[in-house]
């Protein structure tokens, strides 16, 4: 099966929205009540690469994503939007997912079903290698969104940003030191606005 048709590339960022708006909304109507809030959560990761063609950058592997689907949307068609592990071509970036994922999944609490964690792990990995804000690389709706999905899977890491640092410098930076390496920038730092804000001395 394939992606619902995406938008033409020269689509507005207005009608992008509402697509990806449109697309969670038909994915969260086929939640389970017990997991509704989850649902809803994937729902809108999932729409907002799946409305511009671009599944494969949540980092899912195929049977990942029919799995996903299987306890979210068991009744959504279609049932499994193709999907690629995206490792980057760059090695560093590779063993940055990788290395960053495990990370995350050493935070995640008893009660989280384990395999929509590793779900979440691979995709805001992923999206650390993207040159945006983590919020909109996630297609969620601000910083905000990005703390409670984090603070729900990754509690005891969220817990160690005191600083209130940007999420995508924060889990960078936590990584690094999790390696004993000098903290630095997430490989998409660069591209972002804000890297100078973040980074003054470029590092």
């Amino acid at each position: 099966m394939t992606d619902s048709a995406p938008l033409d590339r020269h689509a507005l960022p207005h009608d992008i929205e509402r697509a990806c708006i449109a697309r969670a909304a038909e994915l969260s109507a086929h939640a389970d009540s017990n997991h509704a809030n989850d649902t809803y959560l994937f729902a809108r990761l999932v729409a907002a690469r799946e409305v511009r063609g671009e599944s494969m950058l949540l980092g899912l592997t195929p049977a990942d994503m029919h799995a996903l689907f299987q306890r979210h949307f068991p009744h959504a068609a279609p049932l499994v939007p193709p999907a690629c592990r995206a490792l980057a071509s760059n090695p560093a970036h590779a063993t940055f997912v990788d290395s960053l994922t495990h990370l995350l999944l050493t935070h995640v609490p008893p009660s989280i079903d384990t395999n929509d964690a590793q779900c979440i792990a691979a995709i805001v990995a992923h999206a650390c290698l993207r040159p945006d804000h983590l919020w909109r690389d996630l297609g969620l709706s601000g910083r905000d969104d990005v703390t409670a999905m984090l603070t729900r899977y990754f509690p005891a890491l969220v817990a160690r940003n005191v600083e209130n640092l940007r999420w995508k410098k924060f889990l960078a930076r936590e990584l690094a030191l999790s390696t004993g390496a000098v903290p630095g920038p997430a490989p998409g730092c660069p591209g972002c606005e804000d890297f100078r804000h973040c980074f003054p001395d470029g590092r």
